[in-house]
């Protein structure tokens, strides 16, 4: 009886979905070169949203992804992996580092090389 019980809460167990990590940073953030710190005007930009355990990007052929993993990686560095799902891919993921230069700006290295972001107004 007792193992037809524990066997019943490992499978329920198994067969939940992992919990999501969530971003170290929340916003929405345009592609900038820019040196200064502060929001910028996101018009025609590419853009980058975080919002708990979601990213989405206005750039690239994937635009959803879900966080699967953050780890602190020193001072205001991560190393982040989501993964996504499109028509091509299922449960592909992606591996990149976060920066965060000060609240406003970010810098995002894939393997494709780094890209600044600054909040948006």
């Amino acid at each position: 009886m007792h193992k037809a019980i524990l066997y019943g809460m490992l499978t329920a167990a198994l067969a939940m979905p992992a919990a999501a990590a969530t971003y170290p940073i929340s916003g929405q953030f345009g592609q900038s070169t820019g040196e200064k710190p502060g929001a910028i005007d996101c018009s025609g930009k590419r853009i980058v949203r975080f919002n708990g355990s979601e990213r989405t990007d206005s750039g690239g052929s994937v635009r959803q992804f879900q966080n699967s993993s953050v780890i602190a990686d020193g001072p205001s560095q991560y190393r982040i992996v989501d993964s996504f799902s499109n028509g091509l891919v299922h449960n592909g993921h992606v591996s990149y580092t976060l920066r965060q230069i000060d609240q406003d700006r970010i810098v995002v290295d894939m393997q494709g090389g780094a890209v600044t972001f600054q909040r948006c107004k």
